[in-house]
Protein backbone atom coordinates (compact mmCIF):
# COMPACT_ATOMS: atom_id res chain seq x y z
CA UNK A 1 0.00 0.00 0.00
CA UNK A 2 2.99 2.30 0.54
CA UNK A 3 3.83 2.55 -3.16
CA UNK A 4 0.25 3.29 -4.18
CA UNK A 5 -0.14 6.56 -6.07
CA UNK A 6 -3.22 8.62 -5.28
CA UNK A 7 -4.49 10.96 -8.00
CA UNK A 8 -6.64 14.07 -7.87
CA UNK A 9 -7.66 15.25 -11.35
CA UNK A 10 -9.42 18.50 -12.18
CA UNK A 11 -10.47 19.71 -15.59
CA UNK A 12 -10.95 23.46 -15.99
CA UNK A 13 -11.49 26.07 -18.66
CA UNK A 14 -8.09 27.34 -19.82
CA UNK A 15 -8.71 30.89 -18.65
CA UNK A 16 -6.86 33.04 -16.12
CA UNK A 17 -9.83 33.09 -13.74
CA UNK A 18 -9.45 29.37 -13.04
CA UNK A 19 -5.74 29.35 -12.15
CA UNK A 20 -6.65 30.25 -8.54
CA UNK A 21 -8.71 27.05 -8.29
CA UNK A 22 -5.62 25.04 -9.26
CA UNK A 23 -3.59 26.89 -6.61
CA UNK A 24 -6.24 26.20 -3.94
CA UNK A 25 -6.32 22.51 -4.82
CA UNK A 26 -2.53 22.38 -4.71
CA UNK A 27 -2.56 23.93 -1.25
CA UNK A 28 -5.08 21.37 -0.01
CA UNK A 29 -3.25 18.35 -1.40
CA UNK A 30 0.29 19.50 -0.50
CA UNK A 31 -0.56 20.51 3.06
CA UNK A 32 -2.35 17.20 3.63
CA UNK A 33 0.82 15.25 2.82
CA UNK A 34 3.14 17.40 4.93
CA UNK A 35 4.75 20.11 2.80
CA UNK A 36 5.64 23.33 4.62
CA UNK A 37 3.97 26.66 3.90
CA UNK A 38 7.11 27.90 2.10
CA UNK A 39 7.36 24.75 -0.05
CA UNK A 40 3.68 25.08 -0.99
CA UNK A 41 4.12 28.74 -1.92
CA UNK A 42 7.02 27.79 -4.22
CA UNK A 43 4.92 25.04 -5.81
CA UNK A 44 2.01 27.47 -6.27
CA UNK A 45 4.24 29.84 -8.23
CA UNK A 46 5.54 26.99 -10.43
CA UNK A 47 2.08 25.53 -11.14
CA UNK A 48 0.73 29.02 -11.87
CA UNK A 49 3.46 29.46 -14.50
CA UNK A 50 2.52 26.14 -16.13
CA UNK A 51 -1.18 27.05 -16.11
CA UNK A 52 -0.51 30.55 -17.42
CA UNK A 53 1.43 29.11 -20.37
CA UNK A 54 -1.60 26.95 -21.13
CA UNK A 55 -3.95 29.94 -20.85
CA UNK A 56 -1.76 32.24 -22.96
CA UNK A 57 -0.46 29.93 -25.68
CA UNK A 58 -2.37 26.64 -26.02
CA UNK A 59 -5.66 27.71 -27.53
CA UNK A 60 -4.81 31.07 -29.14
CA UNK A 61 -7.60 32.89 -27.28
CA UNK A 62 -10.22 30.27 -28.18
CA UNK A 63 -12.06 28.20 -25.54
CA UNK A 64 -10.10 25.22 -24.31
CA UNK A 65 -9.53 22.92 -21.34
CA UNK A 66 -6.56 22.43 -19.05
CA UNK A 67 -6.37 19.23 -17.07
CA UNK A 68 -4.41 19.29 -13.83
CA UNK A 69 -3.44 16.05 -12.10
CA UNK A 70 -1.94 15.88 -8.61
CA UNK A 71 -0.15 12.58 -8.01
CA UNK A 72 0.56 11.89 -4.36
CA UNK A 73 3.39 9.45 -3.76
CA UNK A 74 4.94 8.43 -0.45
CA UNK A 75 7.74 10.98 -0.71
CA UNK A 76 6.75 13.35 -3.52
CA UNK A 77 4.01 15.32 -5.23
CA UNK A 78 3.83 15.51 -9.02
CA UNK A 79 1.58 18.05 -10.70
CA UNK A 80 0.77 17.60 -14.39
CA UNK A 81 -0.73 20.48 -16.38
CA UNK A 82 -1.99 19.26 -19.73
CA UNK A 83 -3.71 20.92 -22.66
CA UNK A 84 -4.78 19.81 -26.13
CA UNK A 85 -3.97 23.07 -27.88
CA UNK A 86 -1.10 24.26 -30.01
CA UNK A 87 2.36 23.28 -28.89
CA UNK A 88 4.38 26.03 -27.27
CA UNK A 89 7.50 26.53 -29.43
CA UNK A 90 9.74 27.66 -26.58
CA UNK A 91 9.28 24.30 -24.85
CA UNK A 92 10.73 22.45 -27.82
CA UNK A 93 14.01 24.27 -27.51
CA UNK A 94 14.69 22.73 -24.10
CA UNK A 95 17.85 20.94 -25.24
CA UNK A 96 19.16 24.06 -26.94
CA UNK A 97 18.31 26.35 -24.06
CA UNK A 98 21.30 27.92 -22.35
CA UNK A 99 21.32 28.50 -18.64
CA UNK A 100 20.52 31.95 -17.31
CA UNK A 101 23.31 31.61 -14.76
CA UNK A 102 25.94 34.32 -15.19
CA UNK A 103 23.73 36.21 -17.65
CA UNK A 104 21.80 39.42 -17.44
CA UNK A 105 18.02 39.09 -17.13
CA UNK A 106 17.65 41.03 -20.39
CA UNK A 107 19.27 38.07 -22.22
CA UNK A 108 16.36 35.76 -21.39
CA UNK A 109 13.91 34.90 -24.15
CA UNK A 110 10.49 36.47 -23.77
CA UNK A 111 8.13 33.80 -22.45
CA UNK A 112 11.04 31.63 -21.35
CA UNK A 113 11.34 32.99 -17.83
CA UNK A 114 8.42 30.94 -16.58
CA UNK A 115 10.23 27.74 -17.43
CA UNK A 116 13.36 28.85 -15.57
CA UNK A 117 11.20 29.75 -12.60
CA UNK A 118 9.55 26.32 -12.62
CA UNK A 119 12.98 24.66 -12.74
CA UNK A 120 14.24 26.78 -9.86
CA UNK A 121 11.25 26.05 -7.62
CA UNK A 122 10.69 22.35 -8.30
CA UNK A 123 12.93 19.29 -8.05
CA UNK A 124 12.02 18.01 -11.53
CA UNK A 125 10.34 19.61 -14.54
CA UNK A 126 9.55 17.80 -17.77
CA UNK A 127 7.74 19.07 -20.84
CA UNK A 128 6.25 17.10 -23.70
CA UNK A 129 4.86 19.11 -26.56
CA UNK A 130 3.53 17.60 -29.77
CA UNK A 131 2.26 19.81 -32.58
CA UNK A 132 -1.51 19.54 -32.83
CA UNK A 133 -1.78 17.32 -29.74
CA UNK A 134 -0.96 19.72 -26.95
CA UNK A 135 1.54 20.15 -24.17
CA UNK A 136 2.08 18.31 -20.91
CA UNK A 137 4.17 19.86 -18.13
CA UNK A 138 5.06 17.66 -15.15
CA UNK A 139 6.33 19.38 -12.00
CA UNK A 140 7.67 17.23 -9.15
CA UNK A 141 8.66 18.21 -5.63
CA UNK A 142 10.06 15.69 -3.17
CA UNK A 143 8.94 15.72 0.42
CA UNK A 144 11.91 16.00 2.77
CA UNK A 145 10.90 14.76 6.18
CA UNK A 146 12.63 16.42 9.08
CA UNK A 147 14.32 14.28 11.72
CA UNK A 148 11.99 15.75 14.36
CA UNK A 149 8.94 14.06 12.84
CA UNK A 150 10.46 10.57 12.89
Amino acid sequence: MKDEVQRVVISLPATAEYVDIVRLNLYGVASKIGFSYEEIEDMKVAVSEACNNCVLYAYKHKPGIMEVTFEVQEDALSITVKDEGESFDSWRKTADRASLHDKDLSEAQIGGLGFYLMEALMDEVSVESVAGQGTKVVLTRRLVKSEEKV
